[in-house]
């Protein structure tokens, strides 16, 4: 086990949500983008259309600005904040599929070989291998997507990795094939989207085809992405399909990115049919902030419904291994607190907190809140997710019996003895304002 990093009143969740956000859009452009750039190149030098190249030549060095070092910038932020607020669960990843990283990586030496080889050798070299080099970037970039991809979905439904513990059995889930079309989907409707950005700043007769080519990769794109969205769906475990159907902020939010989708597609078709006159770097810079909302809402569904776990079927939420592994020689941590009680296997707490107290009760049970809590919740008043706002005025045997029906909602269950769950139950009481029990029902309970 790690120690606990609190970030108060925000939350962990949401700044790992915020960096993600950010930093897809420039990965996705950066995949995408070369693409429909081999395209308009192939195009310009069969058609003899230098405009074109113009283009392309903005377009490259945008990439090379924008996307990787935003790109790099938000993927190291990845890193740091799911490091420091979920160690178990990224120490699980890295055990499984450190090899997956590595060779994603060097897909990514490539990448950034190519993008430099390729922007600064503009005019310089033959044609054809230009246009090769581009297409070199494209590959990698593409497959470095289907790598991280296995992993994504790995974190959705480990599929056969749960009773073999083997890399390929988790990475070729039952959620990757839809997963990995519907991502190389959206990556062409993001591209298209920014390439339509980056058409509006021309202003020679290049400026019309670009923005009919942006609008039919981004239209095809996005329609092909609903196909494999609908594919996903099929594809997700039952408690998966049971979150996105109770879960009241999981609606919003997939209706926020239904009608991004929509609105974009409707940007699309004006666009690939000619009738893109009327977009400027403004309009186009406003399409890129609706499809990061419909981006943020995509990825919040994602993210809700595997709820409540980090790794379905074995790590839950809070970090707790809460599924025996027999083949890693992993037995439950749920089972072993539950009789031996959490804060003696805690190892990061004063000696003086491992066992419940007349004295102690309070602080002991603020440690098994920030222990079981933090991963989705705020202590403060008035933070995102505050348990003060969520159970105001509860007392705490109320919110005993609270924490013994978590199992029944999308949140892990309470892991503790009985002492510990009463020590809990009064510190929530503390903070929402309810009626303090005395410190003998802690301990003792109802003798």
């Amino acid at each position: 086990m790690y120690p606990l990093f609190e970030i108060p009143i925000v939350g962990g969740p949401i700044l790992i949500a915020a960096i993600a956000t950010f930093h897809i859009i420039p990965s996705h452009v950066a995949t995408g983008a070369f693409w429909i750039s081999y395209f308009i190149e192939r195009k310009a030098l069969r058609e003899n259309r230098p405009e074109l190249l113009e283009f392309l030549k903005k377009l490259s060095l945008s990439i090379l600005i924008f996307c990787f070092v935003t790109g790099s910038l938000t993927g190291v932020g990845i890193w740091f904040a799911a490091t420091v607020l979920s160690p178990r669960a990224i120490s699980g990843l890295i055990h499984t599929y450190v090899w997956g990283w590595a060779a994603e990586w060097v897909f990514f030496v490539i990448e950034i070989v190519a993008i430099y080889v390729y922007y600064y050798s503009f005019d310089k070299i033959s044609p054809k291998v230009h246009l090769r080099i581009g297409l070199i970037y494209a590959v990698a970039a593409w497959f470095s997507m289907v790598i991280i991809t296995g992993i994504l979905g790995f974190m959705m439904t480990p599929g056969g990795w749960l009773e073999t513990g083997g890399f390929f059995s988790g990475f070729f889930n039952q959620t990757y094939w839809p997963q990995l079309f519907f991502r190389t989907s959206m990556m062409f409707a993001i591209a298209g989207c920014y390439a339509a950005l980056v058409a509006s700043t021309l202003r020679n007769g290049g400026r019309d085809t670009v923005r009919r080519i942006a609008g039919r990769w981004g239209l095809v794109g996005l329609m092909a992405s609903g196909v494999f969205a609908a594919w996903y769906y099929l594809a997700l475990p039952a408690n998966a399909l049971e979150n996105l159907a109770s879960i009241g902020y999981v609606a919003i939010m997939l209706k926020l990115a239904i009608v991004a989708a929509v609105l974009l597609g409707g940007y699309f078709f004006l666009l690939a049919s000619g009738r893109g006159w009327f977009v400027n770097a403004w309009i186009g810079t406003a399409m890129m902030v609706l499809l990061f909302a419909g981006i943020i809402g995509g990825e919040s569904v994602r993210e809700f419904i595997r709820r409540p776990y980090l790794i379905p079927g074995y790590m839950y939420s809070n970090q707790i291994i809460g599924h025996e592994m027999a083949a890693k020689e992993i037995a439950s941590e749920a089972e072993r607190f539950n009789r031996q009680g959490l804060l003696p296997n805690y190892p990061f707490i004063p000696e003086q907190l491992a066992t419940v107290s007349e004295e102690n009760f309070l602080a002991a049970g603020e440690v098994l809140v920030k222990v079981e809590c933090l991963a989705c919740h705020t202590l403060a008043k008035g933070g995102r997710n505050a348990l003060p706002d969520i159970l105001d005025g509860l007392d705490a045997e109320s919110a005993v019996y609270l924490l013994d029906d978590l199992s029944r909602s999308y949140m892990p269950p309470f892991v503790g003895n009985a002492t510990e769950q009463r020590a809990a139950a009064a510190y929530l009481a503390s903070i929402a304002g309810g009626e303090l029990p005395s410190a003998r029902w802690v301990v003792k309970g109802d003798e």
